[in-house]
């Protein structure tokens, strides 16, 4: 049996984009939500997992946070895919017979400017590729759908517009995961993930993180939330530039213990090419 990655979505979205390009070699597992991509690769459906954790235009994807210190995995690369917005339409039709265009949210709201100068009418959907694959089962001429180039091509539907997007660096990242971590050094510049709950007491977090400043380390991205519904408690995460065997990590990383009720790594990975 080939090795599978698992995806959120259906067969054309982006998440199916970002398996296309990162792991070629992997046959792609569509599933209905995260906890299901995440769940296929736990219990060995799957190989690995590609999960959305970010968008440039608009922000992170709120539920992946809390499923990564439970998912039981752990993150052992990223990529970054960049979301160009087309019109799909069924063959022959014109971006002028269009009148109606679904798409998730998201998707509606990257493309505004488009929608305004044409007049289209928006209808939020599942999911992108799932709206392509309705204009193609109903046959309606008038109604369009915004999705990925490659929701096109399986659904058999033409391109009208490509890249109508507003934001022409929007990118979305993805973390790739595994039931095995990896903390081998495969690259100069190494990123490493992790999970940690400060203590209550006063200035817990600006202590927590004094370690990182005084050792020189760089800091890309701190996430906060509520744990439990609970006001008090409250859990973050963090990736920092570097590798835990690294002398300045390792010294950041006690200190950070000392300041906190539980550190968890998440994963060591290098970091993409594309990451700024």
């Amino acid at each position: 049996m080939a090795a599978r990655i698992a995806f959120q979505g259906e067969p054309g979205s982006y998440s199916h984009q970002a398996c296309a390009d990162a792991r070629p070699e992997y046959e792609p597992l569509p599933c209905p939500t995260f906890e299901d991509a995440m769940d296929a690769v736990r219990t060995g459906r799957a190989d690995l997992g590609m999960i959305a954790v970010e968008n440039s235009t608009y922000g992170r994807v709120q539920d992946v946070y809390h499923l990564l210190p439970e998912s039981g995995l752990h993150i052992i690369d990223e990529t970054f895919v960049r979301v160009h917005v087309n019109l799909l339409g069924l063959p022959g039709t014109k971006t002028s017979d269009i009148k109606t265009v679904r798409a998730m949210s998201v998707l509606l709201g990257q493309a505004r400017t488009f929608v305004r100068e044409h007049g289209l009418t928006t209808v939020n959907w599942s999911d992108n590729a799932a709206a392509a694959r309705s204009v193609k089962e109903e046959g309606a001429p008038e109604i369009g759908a915004f999705a990925s180039e490659l929701a096109g091509e399986i659904f058999g539907l033409d391109v009208l517009e490509r890249h109508i997007e507003d934001h022409k660096l929007n990118t979305t990242r993805f973390l790739i995961m595994a039931r095995e971590p990896d903390y081998s050094r495969r690259a100069d510049k190494m990123v490493t993930a992790f999970m940690f709950r400060v203590r209550n007491i006063p200035a817990a977090l600006y202590k927590a993180m004094g370690g990182f400043a005084t050792n020189g380390i760089n800091m890309t991205k701190l996430e906060s939330y509520m744990v439990d519904g609970v006001f008090t408690a409250t859990q973050f995460y963090a990736d920092i530039e570097g590798h835990p065997e690294d002398a300045n990590v390792r010294l950041a990383l006690d200190e950070l213990r000392y300041f906190t009720e539980m550190v968890e790594i998440l994963g060591v990975y290098p970091a993409d090419p594309r990451r700024t």
